[in-house]
């Protein structure tokens, strides 16, 4: 099969022709349609994030069942799937409570740890892949499809974890980049009162589309004060943090109302300073929020099915040009999400 292959971090692309992979007991091999090209992936690619190499990366998957190993059920050839991100068990406690992201047992992830889907075939644990629900055409939009795993999910995850909840405000930094306009596209279905902070002013016009009633440019500073005079004093309800540098997670924290919450979500994931006093006072919340369940993508492609939500994806190319495609998103200059066609 024909797959982009880095055989270094921080390297050009290359495209090989490898073995066809097989699936034993308990996996499944799928026909890969389409695969995201996100910001995690291209974070393995410049070295940011290790791995091993060499590797081929990609886990925002749409494709087609062609093969299953012995003992796989609720799978069979031609069904079509996506997949889900960490390699978890599948048996412990806590994938059996539907909380997998927390599987101490997990082996990674999705084109990282093993080979994903920036190739003709993907073969992973079967119960890495989930069937798609009817009403999702994959011949038509699959990089859609492929994306609603991370782009989409993740955001309707945090509707939860934050208790968001309608006419609450919440305030989404980093919100022009790929997960973070699908989070202000979350926030206003959940009739939230939604402000984008980025500093990308290019990127506004897609945020206020998204949902955003109000922008915050970033780059002038002052972002706690700026979301404090939107909110007349009173503090956002939620912030949601894609950035989590020292210096959003400090300001978010400064922007916090009356039971405020703010979630951290990766990014840089640095430490940071808040008022113990504030926190004690207001009654407020720091959460991190990780990945997704399987349940909570279950739950995202059936509103992705029902036609409530559609996930924004701008730059669609063929495999051949997963270079010229990863240089954009290195540069931010994707509006939301972009993605590879492999067949």
């Amino acid at each position: 099969m024909k797959a982009m292959v880095l055989k270094a971090p921080n390297t050009p692309f290359e495209m090989r022709e490898v073995p066809d992979p097989e699936a034993f007991a308990g996996e499944a091999v799928a026909r890969v349609i389409t695969c995201g090209s996100g910001l995690t992936i291209q974070h393995i690619k410049a070295g940011r994030i290790s791995a091993p190499f060499p590797r081929i990366i990609g886990h925002e998957i749409s494709g087609e069942i062609v093969a299953v190993g012995a003992g796989v059920r609720g799978l069979a050839e031609g069904d079509a799937v996506t997949a889900y991100y960490y390699l978890n068990c599948g048996h412990c406690r806590w994938c059996l409570a539907n909380l997998e992201p927390l599987c101490p047992n997990s082996g990674g992830n999705v084109g990282r740890d093993c080979d994903g889907g920036y190739a003709e075939y993907v073969k992973l644990p079967a119960h890495l892949f989930i069937r798609l629900p009817q009403g999702l055409d994959i011949a038509k939009h699959a990089a859609e499809i492929g994306v609603v795993t991370d782009a989409l999910a993740t955001p309707y995850k945090v509707l939860s974890r934050a208790r968001i909840k309608a006419g609450e405000t919440v305030a989404v930094f980093g919100a022009g980049g790929g997960v973070g306009i699908h989070q202000v596209m979350m926030a206003k279905w959940a009739r939230a009162r939604v402000i984008a902070v980025d500093r990308a002013p290019r990127k506004f016009d897609a945020c206020r589309k998204a949902g955003a009633e109000e922008v915050v440019d970033a780059s002038e500073g002052r972002v706690a004060e700026a979301l404090l005079d939107l909110t007349k004093g009173e503090g956002v309800d939620v912030v949601v943090d894609y950035v989590s540098s020292t210096e959003t997670l400090e300001a978010g924290a400064k922007a916090l109302g009356r039971r405020g919450r703010l979630v951290t979500l990766g990014g840089a994931g640095e430490p940071f300073s808040a008022s113990a006093l504030e926190m004690l006072l207001k009654e407020q919340e720091l959460l991190g929020s990780r990945y997704v369940t399987r349940r909570e993508i279950l739950e995202t492609l059936d509103l992705v099915a029902r036609g409530e939500l559609w996930p924004l994806v701008t730059d669609i190319r063929p495999l051949s040009e997963a270079e010229a495609l990863h240089e954009r998103v290195e540069r931010g200059e994707v509006i939301g999400r972009a993605a590879l066609r492999i067949a």
